[in-house]
């Protein structure tokens, strides 16, 4: 459906005849819809509903990402995510007893031979503030501080392990109020010039793919079944070596650890009480080696392996959803993310969202109404138009408008 010159005309005469009441401006729309996510290439409902039943990784890779090939490839290459996006402080703090935070100047990479500006215990931190287009480095023991240095990179390291067990030890990051522990590599604290914004400081923890990265990959819950576990380990090694084309001077990085790209939640994932192992154990099913993994490929290269939460029934293209033609993003149906006792959550959601975000999404001062123009043949919304009380319109792809109003997926209706 399309909104008629005529329509606009007598809602314009509406407006100048008594424009104080014409039009109510309302405080939220309501939408109701199915699904979770942009539905491009593996449900992971769906996964989770065919090895339910019994299908193998394999086959539910197959299914979803169609025409392509599982072959084993190299994946001991190193991958940069930032764990940390335009910030102004962090702080950096040993989790393990007895352990040593070695923080050096610049980005060390893999030199093994470079000389600490400063080694902290465990009973000490590390702030980084940043300040102009540098960051100053802080020691932070007890109630005094230090300033360890300026400097436009720094990097850190960190040593020892737990007295009991042994286990390697573990580095804090803290951002804002919440801290996120990690075991592997070493992080990056860059400044990095933002549009408009000016310098922020970007954080990145250096791991290697293999094991890692993936035993960070928190983007299903470790009590799935196996098979759903090792399609979701496959899937994200596939991801991952797709993206370590370029790094990204925006974030400093490979890959965001969000829905940007895949979750990647440090060390929490794999000590999780009693499924923590079920997921590593999964990430080991899928390795071939020491230093070889399960990929998804097409043409003997990695897919960019999108999934999704759920779908509302029939997986979307990436034509669709964002414009771009991938091969191996074909539609297939997706029963299991409209069973709700599979997908409990998200077989079926309502939403609101506020007048002052609608407005935000269509770039307009206002919003009184939508109207949903169009929809693909998968059910998801093609293109919706709003129109504001100055008459003035504006029109999205649906995938767009879900992505700004974050609606659960691009599957609604109007309420």
């Amino acid at each position: 459906m399309r909104i008629s010159k005529a329509f606009l005309v007598i809602f314009s005469l509406l407006l100048s005849v008594n424009p104080a009441h014409a039009v109510e401006i309302p405080v939220s729309l309501n939408f109701q819809g199915t699904g979770y996510g942009h539905g491009v290439g593996l449900s992971q409902i769906g996964a989770r509903g065919k090895a339910l039943n019994g299908e193998e990784a394999h086959s539910i890779l197959s299914y979803y990402y169609g025409g392509t090939q599982i072959v084993s490839l190299v994946d001991n290459q190193n991958i940069r995510v930032n764990i940390g996006h335009l910030l102004l402080q962090s702080t950096l703090k040993s989790g393990t007893q007895g352990s040593i935070l070695n923080l050096y100047m610049g980005d060390v990479g893999e030199d093994l031979a470079v000389t600490p500006v400063a080694a902290l215990t465990w009973k000490s931190s590390v702030s980084f503030i940043q300040q102009g287009s540098k960051i100053s480095a802080f020691m932070v023991s007890g109630k005094n501080s230090y300033l360890i240095g300026s400097n436009s990179t720094w990097s850190a390291r960190w040593s020892g392990t737990r007295y009991l067990d042994g286990v390697p030890s573990t580095v804090s990051l803290k951002i804002a109020s919440k801290s996120v522990k990690y075991r592997y590599g070493q992080i990056q604290v860059k400044s990095v010039k933002a549009p408009i914004i000016g310098h922020r400081m970007e954080i990145t923890n250096t791991v290697r793919i293999h094991d890692e990265y993936l035993y960070g990959i928190g983007e299903v819950p470790s009590s799935w079944p196996e098979q759903a576990l090792i399609a979701q380990a496959i899937a994200s090694r596939s991801y991952a070596l797709s993206e370590l084309g370029t790094l990204r001077r925006a974030c400093d990085c490979n890959v965001y650890n969000s829905i940007s790209d895949q979750a990647f939640v440090g060390v929490s994932k794999e000590i999780e009480a009693i499924y923590g192992p079920l997921w590593k154990a999964a990430v080991q099913a899928s390795s071939t080696s020491e230093s070889t993994g399960e990929v998804i490929t097409l043409n003997n290269l990695p897919i960019t392996a999108f999934f999704t939460s759920s779908s509302g029934g029939q997986t979307e293209t990436s034509v669709n959803a964002w414009g771009q033609e991938r091969s191996f993003t074909l539609s297939v149906p997706d029963p299991y993310s409209q069973d709700p006792t599979i997908n409990p959550r998200y077989f079926t959601w309502t939403k609101s969202i506020d007048q002052s975000v609608l407005a935000k999404a269509f770039l307009l001062t206002d919003v009184v109404s939508l109207t949903i123009n169009s929809r693909n043949t998968t059910g998801t919304v093609a293109t919706i138009t709003a129109i504001s009380s100055d008459g003035k319109t504006s029109t999205l792809r649906g995938e767009t408008f879900r992505s700004r109003t974050q609606l659960p997926s691009a599957w609604f209706n109007l309420i």
